[in-house]
């Protein structure tokens, strides 16, 4: 049996307790109070009902923690080294169309300003809670990763052409749609299926649970990533830049795979965007003429 340190026993029970109310809204989606953020980014009042109940399960377990909140921003660490990064629920589109595929993301980060003024990110825990399927993926740096009491390991596929990978479509109101569909066509051509199920955050649990072969996106929070980087890494796997460097944090930028794949998905997505600005056009598709 895997035996779970305290800082994953608080991140558990506050997930537990803040996907209570999310699966009592989601019951009732048609009903939930919805404000817009702004194209295409939307917050619930169970958003904000399940941020407001974990912060105040992880203050009261680690007051000297700071905080990473997506709706609520930062609040600053008394330690100077610790601080919990928080996403209530990853997946906010899927929930209000009564999709059931989201989940709760919590990870500690530790870091360290460096004499720059940049700071030094390091995830030493991190989960990522379905509610619906009862699943529990977390990790602690040098300690593995699990799903619930199962050690997780990546796939073992060596070939693109075998392989699933996940991805996410940029949404209304950015710009890098052509971007993305020079890497998605790229992409397609050469593995067994692409998906795009809404949750970046699951999509890195899958990888580290073996379910993906791979996944790439670019555009996200730290919140989103920041327990699935830990997870793909303590799984066995990969996770950079698309150029190989690992500031993921910071950028938003994300590629994960285990160790055979990994470098082959760098390649094939580097050469697309190469092309598509070469070219001004995705890689496959015919020139128009006039």
């Amino acid at each position: 049996m895997a035996l779970r340190s305290s800082l994953i026993n608080v991140m558990e029970k506050a997930a537990r307790k803040a996907a209570r109310g999310l699966l009592h809204d989601f019951g009732e989606v048609e009903q939930l109070q919805v404000s817009r953020k702004g194209p295409a980014d939307f917050v619930s009042a169970a958003d904000i009902k399940a941020e407001k109940t974990l912060r105040y399960e992880l203050e009261k377990a680690r007051p000297d923690f700071g905080f990473i909140l997506e709706e609520s921003g930062e609040v600053a660490s008394k330690d100077g080294e610790h601080r919990w990064l928080v996403d209530p629920l990853d997946g906010t589109t899927n929930f209000l169309h009564g999709i059931p595929h989201f989940c709760i993301n919590i990870a500690v980060e530790k870091f360290q300003k460096r004499p720059s003024g940049k700071l030094r990110r390091e995830i030493i825990a991190g989960i990522t809670f379905d509610p619906i399927r009862d699943e529990l993926f977390w990790a602690e740096k040098g300690q593995g990763a699990y799903l619930n009491e199962r050690r997780l390991r990546v796939s073992g596929r060596t070939k693109l052409a075998e392989s699933m990978i996940s991805t996410g479509i940029p949404v209304q109101g950015r710009s890098d749609h052509e971007a993305f569909l020079a890497r998605l066509a790229s992409i397609m051509d050469k593995v067994a299926a692409v998906h795009r199920m809404g949750s970046a955050a699951l999509d890195l649990a899958y990888v580290a649970a073996g379910r993906y072969e791979g996944f790439w996106e670019e555009g996200l929070k730290a919140w989103d990533i920041a327990p699935g980087l830990l997870l793909v890494r303590e799984a066995g796997g990969y996770v950079s830049q698309f150029d190989g460097s690992e500031t993921m944090l910071d950028t938003g930028e994300v590629i994960a795979a285990n160790d055979k794949l990994h470098v082959e998905l760098r390649r094939v997505l580097r050469e697309a965007t190469s092309q598509k600005h070469t070219t001004g056009i995705a890689p496959g598709s015919a020139k128009s003429s006039a």
